[in-house]
């Protein structure tokens, strides 16, 4: 692992996420810039004294040469960093499990795709309500036809964390710097979450935008506000809000998708129901583990239904995912159809891509942009 040190929130879910299915060990790791503060967390988390690195470079180098070298590496920095810490691994033969969004710039993003392409090593992007289990029902319901053509799409991110400044506050800091977070603030943070989630289930990609970045909290230098409409290359429109100012709200991910023959509706704080309502019937409430889930929605299954599963153990199916894709690359083989559905480089760029278009539109009053 690479970041994720004392005072970190993503890193210790990394960890146990990594940690619940028995795929991943924590073995090796450069914790903080800090070189001593690095090695001494290493050695806390019962990593031996030569696998805890003082910097990436030395880990990535030290690691390759090593006969019981990491099968992977965690990146769980701030989002400036990803791109050089991803490419000194890739460069030397090792699979990336990377922190969204990829990277802070197109180019930077672009760069990984070509490694990726050119190594056939495996990439994945921790987008982890896609590895949730009723969001893969809900994308198996969509692709196949159950929704009928897709019309609308909406989805929404809302908290409430930054609604003030929070001095002091590692977290706040990193994520308020256009610097160490890139050009978009909760645009970056959460919005490219719910950018994800609504191509993953859909299987439509955005075309073209128009956009409204806000900062209400003065002083603020990236946005934390985002209103945005989408077009499609079909009929169907969608409309995208993300919020880190949205007073009341802790984690309000959200997904509705209506199309001519039926909609449904999936909430993160109420992860294991999915709404599904045919046109002219009643509403049906799916269940994880329940009657008639697919199974792809079984296989990102942990527990009996009745016995709640989330955030943890979706993150977990993202890390269960990257375990297989990283042993199919090692044996030669292809990697099954499930870990197939963990994002990867693709979806980084993806989301890079989104919000370039989304900061453009915004400056240009909302003007429609490409997503290309």
């Amino acid at each position: 692992m690479v970041g994720g040190g004392e005072g970190a929130f993503i890193g210790g879910v990394h960890r146990m996420a990594a940690r619940l299915d028995g795929h991943w060990d924590l073995v090796a790791g450069n914790f903080q810039s800090d070189p001593e503060k690095s090695v001494a967390f290493g050695k806390a988390q019962g990593i031996e004294t030569d696998r805890a690195y003082p910097d990436f470079r030395t880990m990535a180098a030290s690691e390759a040469k090593r006969a019981d070298r990491i099968d992977a590496v965690a990146i769980v920095t701030p989002n400036s960093t990803h791109h050089a810490i991803a490419r000194a691994f890739l460069d030397v033969g090792i699979p990336v499990i990377c922190d969204k969004p990829m990277t802070i710039t197109r180019k930077h993003a672009e760069d990984l795709a070509d490694v990726v392409a050119k190594t056939g090593l495996p990439f994945i992007l921790t987008h982890n309500y896609s590895g949730y289990p009723m969001m893969r029902q809900a994308r198996e319901m969509v692709t196949s036809g159950g929704l009928g053509a897709v019309r609308i799409v909406q989805v929404e991110y809302a908290q409430d964390w930054l609604a003030t400044e929070l001095p002091g506050n590692k977290q706040a800091d990193w994520r308020s710097d256009p610097a160490k977070a890139g050009p978009g603030g909760a645009l970056g943070d959460i919005a490219t979450h719910a950018f994800q989630l609504l191509e993953f289930v859909t299987g439509l990609q955005v075309q073209t935008m128009a956009a409204e970045l806000s900062a209400f909290v003065p002083g603020r230098r990236v946005d934390d506000n985002v209103n945005i409409m989408l077009r499609f290359g079909t009929e169907a429109r969608g409309m995208l809000w993300a919020s880190q100012v949205a007073t009341g709200s802790v984690n309000g991910l959200k997904l509705r998708v209506f199309g001519d023959k039926g909609g449904i509706e999936w909430a993160q704080e109420t992860p294991e129901t999915l709404l599904f309502t045919p046109l002219g019937e009643q509403q049906r409430v799916i269940r994880r583990g329940g009657a008639g889930v697919s199974v792809s929605a079984t296989y990102a299954s942990r527990v009996p239904g009745g016995h709640p599963e989330g955030y943890l153990e979706g993150f977990a199916q993202i890390y269960a995912d990257a375990a297989e894709l990283v042993r199919a690359h090692q044996e030669g083989r292809e990697a099954n159809a499930f870990a197939k559905l963990a994002p990867g480089v693709g979806d980084g760029v993806r989301g890079v891509k989104f919000i370039e278009a989304a900061v453009a539109s915004s400056k240009n009053n909302g003007a429609w942009t490409a997503l290309e």
